[in-house]
């Protein structure tokens, strides 16, 4: 049986190691900065990395353990930050050279919550300006590790590029029109966008209130499912945050999917997608079939229009969140984010109300169809990964934004949760990813059927051909 590099561990798999006391939090922090040193330079997936804070943490918790101290599955865990949280302890930019300075006087509440339960905070992880689509000019961008020539997704970029590479074993992404999913799926992660206030938003940038959403970014469904159960929940300082208990997402996901009724509509995930995209969907597909799923056709709402109206509406909310710094530092904005305020702030309040009615029928028509569903299996992304080159001459033409935001803005508007996870390899060897979508509060449920299908398939163990280092501590 081949030995998995430390740094390549599951979170579920190091958290044993820390337990039965054949690895420390010291070590393993030591080894994963070590790496970051590496690596790090080459692919700039952090915007800060903090050392020997990192480090007195990990020593605290090798104490707290050694102790018989269990704080749960995170308990020693190095993770990554995106910076539109707000650390008391760090700067947060949120991408721009606004906020590069920026030392917040209080911490998000996910980040609290994640240092509660024994995380350790190795830094910042980089990010798209303003969690838009692009980095500011002055910026560099990070590269994505399976090739460094191909798009990595926005606007959790840093999130997607560290926690492939195995520069930390988890972070903390946000999505807005698909911003947890690219990354994940342009770097071979699992990653949930959780339904709408699952996870407080307090102390978390905003790009556009009603569309945001924060969630893990792991290399598997159980890491993120564990993640996700350690920041969820109803929060005082959030009123927008979920009354709903918080399960416990580990205990069940093991339990297969036997009569799990998952839909698909093959003109919605067919018709114009690209081959590639179709033949590794239809295979998980079978596979999911295979695994006892109940596979049903059905009708998927009109979401035509509803994407077409993303990008107002994110414009609209993006100005009414910059009113403190635009228009009056509009030279430090870059042009992207710029031109974006801009649209915002002459979209007519008739507009406004149109997007919003068109959102509730197709929300309303989504909820009706998942009384017939458990859960809806669709592509990611419609092409495979594009190329910088490609990317490049797409430049700012919004039709191909809107191609690409298909299979994700629909499910920001709806605030309904989603698990996207690697379900195949293109030609160019880049990974295909796909999306479970469920009803809202169905993460369990998501974390459990995204498990069964990695369960019988080796898709989310591919790595990127990165330079590995040293294999330290392995279990046997």
């Amino acid at each position: 049986m081949s030995v998995e590099p430390l740094h390549y561990k599951s979170i579920t798999e190091i958290s044993e190691l820390f337990r039965s006391g054949e690895v420390r939090p010291s070590e393993v922090t030591e080894a994963i900065l070590t790496r970051i040193a590496k690596l790090n330079g080459e692919l700039h997936g952090y915007a800060l990395v903090l050392a020997e804070r990192a480090m007195a943490q990990a020593k605290s918790y090798d104490g707290e353990i050694a102790k018989g101290i269990w704080r749960g599955p995170l308990h020693g865990v190095p993770i990554g930050l995106k910076d539109l949280c707000y650390t008391s302890f760090a700067t947060t930019a949120g991408g721009t050279m606004i906020h590069a300075s920026f030392v917040p006087s209080f911490n998000a509440t996910i980040v609290d919550r994640l240092e509660r339960a024994g995380a350790v905070t190795l830094g910042k992880l980089k990010m798209t300006e303003g969690a838009y689509t692009s980095h500011h000019p002055d910026d560099q961008a990070p590269l994505n590790p399976w090739n460094v020539n191909y798009w990595v997704g926005s606007s959790s970029t840093g999130s997607g590029v560290a926690t492939s590479a195995g520069l930390c074993y988890g972070s903390i992404g946000s999505d807005t029109g698909g911003s947890i999913r690219f990354p994940s799926a342009t770097c071979g992660l699992t990653g949930i966008k959780p339904t709408w206030g699952r996870v407080s938003r307090y102390g978390v940038f905003p790009l556009a209130v009603s569309l945001d959403h924060v969630g893990p970014m792991c290399r598997s469904a159980a890491d993120a499912a564990a993640m996700l159960g350690v920041i969820a929940g109803a929060d005082v300082n959030d009123p927008t945050a979920l009354q709903a208990p918080v399960p416990n997402y580990l205990a069940g996901i093991g339990d297969g999917i036997r009569g799990l009724r998952i839909g698909v509509d093959r003109k919605y995930t067919q018709d114009g997608i690209d081959p590639q995209i179709v033949t590794a969907l239809l295979e998980a597909e079978r596979t999911l079939r295979d695994l006892g799923a109940d596979i049903r056709e059905v009708k998927f709402p009109s979401y035509e229009k509803l994407v077409s109206m993303w990008i107002p509406m994110c414009s609209v909310e993006t100005a009414e969140a910059h009113l403190e710094t635009y228009p009056s530092r509009k030279s430090e904005y870059g042009p992207d984010l710029a031109q974006l305020i801009e649209q915002g702030r002459s979209v007519s309040g008739v507009q406004i109300a149109a997007i919003h009615h068109e959102r509730l029928k197709f929300s309303g028509s989504l909820a009706a169809l998942f009384s017939e569903i458990d859960l809806l299996l669709i592509p990611t992304m419609p092409v495979p990964i594009p190329t910088l080159a490609k990317m490049s001459e797409y430049g700012a033409d919004p039709n191909v934004l809107l191609s690409i935001l298909r299979f994700t803005a629909v499910f920001d508007f709806s605030g309904s949760p989603t698990i996207t996870l690697p379900m195949g390899m293109a030609s160019d060897h880049m990974p295909l990813s796909m999306q479970l979508v469920g009803p809202h509060l169905a993460e369990d449920v998501l974390a459990r059927a995204a498990h069964a299908f990695q369960s019988v398939t080796d898709w989310h163990t591919r790595r990127p051909p990165v330079d590995c280092g040293a294999t330290i501590g392995a279990a046997n």
